[in-house]
């Protein structure tokens, strides 16, 4: 069952390639449709049957597909979001080639191949399916140069980070003999991790760190999504930059996590910038797309700060905001497509008060933006909690609230003046890009809002309000985090070694502390938000002017940035380690 996780969208692209050019638009549609519904189904009964399956039944030299809690959770997460997607462009293009839906199924397979498989050589053919497509899909409007520019940063960047990864890969495998995760852990269990190890293991973290856009590797994330069709959008913010953590967080807590004690130490600080970088550019964007992006970079750096404490409860609330982020961040790309579609603007000053007859949208963004924060009952609210809780630090709970405050705060400003007409538009800036005469992505402007696009938003949302309230979910993601924080429990479940330990499942549920922390962050986001409105606002200082300066769009640029990161972040490690 678990391979069919990939088989199946592999397949479904096969025959819509072969076929699409015979078989009319909406059949190619409806086929995409019907294999990611059943990459769902599937999903769904992966989650009731963890465990290991090695392909062809070789246990030396097979490739292990391990699923548990986490992956099998996260392959959920996946095939419903692609669904959303491709339900989203269903009725949002007038025309699309039938490689569209191709694409999206080759990046579906990707991403879920990264997320089951159990070996580094794997993740790094999955992650480089991911990136080929993503580049793809990035550059999809061909004839337009801006969409070329940021496939090419994305490309280069992303390639740069595979290469060090690749290289990473190749030391560990010279050290230890093995590429399978479990088997790896056995060979370096007992014996203290020399360099190899250690450079090994940075490299590889550089490269999934660069996919989940964590500074100073992060450049490229916002021009891509400024640039790529919305519902790739949804794909990259809300499931592509969160497996990069994923990719992190498996690797420390299956194998290295014990050998390489000063990882907690280099990930709180890398999360504590990335998140501030994040918020900070987030809330002096005036283009949509590249706000939104922005805050999905913060949200990586709230995400590495609960993975930093290194316990359960930091794993299962980074978990809990993951699926609240990717609900309601999913849901405010769709709903900017909309406005791209009625509009043909992204632009928070251009669209000022033009969006006033969308009150129904008006009210999903601002409800969705408000889930952002943690409003709730909203999952977003309860994982934002467990994950403050988890640091047992009052500085780190200030940065979570003020990182999503600030960053919720930008969206609802940008909401309430374009579907309200609230406040008065922001002065311009020569430092910040704006979204005026984007060219819309359908051939002609809407009329109405598609009801297929409207599906796909109202999904979205539900998804991260039906897991804030179902205690049965918030429960099972508590022992999936007790399950994936356990390096013998990985070794257990894959190689049959030793028995599995009792981890302590973490408590999962709103009690007094997680709504006051909640109501807090909300309620410090809405002042945020009606400030800015209500406040002229001053030119940006010079430290904000010079952060602008250096998001270049210079690929050269951000290339010697991932240099500079990638020394830091080895380094760091050496040193302390």
């Amino acid at each position: 069952m678990a391979a069919l996780a990939i088989v199946i969208p592999l397949l479904a692209a096969c025959l819509v390639l072969a076929f699409g050019r015979l078989l009319p638009r909406r059949l190619i549609d409806l086929v995409a449709l019907v294999a990611v519904a059943g990459c769902l189904a599937n999903a769904v009964v992966l989650l009731g049957s963890a465990g290991v399956t090695w392909i062809g039944g070789w246990r030396v030299v097979g490739i292990a597909f391990v699923v548990d809690g986490v992956s099998g959770g996260l392959t959920l997460l996946i095939a419903l979001l692609t669904l959303c997607a491709l339900l989203f462009a269903w009725g949002y293009f007038d025309t699309v080639e039938a490689h569209f839906p191709v694409l999206i199924l080759l990046f579906q397979a990707g991403m879920t191949g990264f997320v089951l498989v159990g070996d580094l050589f794997t993740m790094f053919v999955c992650f480089e399916l991911m990136g080929a497509v993503g580049y793809a899909l990035t550059g999809y409007k061909v004839e337009e140069p801006d969409s070329v520019q940021g496939a090419f940063t994305f490309g280069v960047i992303n390639s740069l980070g595979a290469y060090l990864g690749l290289t990473g890969i190749a030391l560990l495998y010279a050290k230890t003999g093995q590429l399978g995760l479990a088997q790896m852990g056995v060979a370096l269990a007992g014996h203290p991790a020399d360099r190899v190890v250690v450079v090994g293991f940075a490299l590889v973290c550089v490269a999934w760190l660069v996919k989940a856009a964590a500074a100073p590797f992060h450049f490229w994330l916002a021009d891509a999504h400024a640039v790529a069709p919305t519902p790739v959008c949804l794909l990259f913010s809300g499931v592509m930059a969160p497996l990069g953590i994923y990719g992190v967080a498996r690797i420390s807590s299956a194998v290295f996590g014990p050998l390489v004690p000063a990882v907690h130490t280099v990930f709180l600080i890398l999360g504590v910038f990335t998140a501030a970088v994040g918020a900070v550019m987030a809330f002096t964007q005036r283009h949509l797309k590249r706000m939104l992006a922005y805050s999905t970079i913060a949200h990586s750096g709230l995400f590495l700060v609960a993975l930093s404490s290194g316990n359960v409860e930091g794993i299962a609330g980074a978990a809990l905001y993951l699926i609240g982020h990717a609900g309601a961040k999913g849901a405010l790309f769709l709903l900017t497509g909309l406005l791209l579609g009625f509009h043909g603007s992204v632009d928070e000053n251009g669209l000022f008060g033009k969006a006033t007859r969308h009150r129904v949208l008006g009210v999903l963004f601002v409800l969705a933006a408000s889930a952002l924060a943690g409003l709730p009952p909203f999952v977003s609210g309860i994982g934002k909690s467990l994950a403050e809780e988890s640091t047992h630090s009052i500085p780190l709970i200030v940065l979570f609230i003020v990182v999503s405050a600030v960053t919720a705060g930008a969206v609802l400003r940008a909401g309430l003046r374009i579907f309200w007409g609230v406040g008065k538009p922001a002065g311009s800036d020569q430092e910040v890009t704006s979204g005026e005469h984007e060219l819309p992505e359908s051939d002609r402007p809407f009329r109405r809002t598609p009801m297929t696009a409207f599906a796909a938003i109202v999904i979205l949302i539900g998804l991260s309000l039906a897991t804030g309230v179902i205690p049965a979910v918030t429960e099972a993601v508590g022992r999936a985090a007790a399950e994936f924080g356990s390096s013998a429990g990985y070794l257990a479940l894959v190689l049959g070694v030793g028995p599995e330990p009792d981890a302590a499942v973490p408590e999962v549920h709103w009690h007094g502390s997680s709504l006051l922390l909640s109501a807090l962050t909300v309620g410090t986001a809405a002042v945020v938000a009606l400030v800015a409105l209500h406040f002229k606002p001053r030119q940006p200082g010079k430290a904000i002017a010079v952060l602008h300066r250096v998001h270049s769009g210079r690929v050269g640029d951000y290339a010697a940035w991932l240099v500079v990161g990638t020394l830091l972040f080895a380094g760091t490690l050496l040193v302390a380690g």
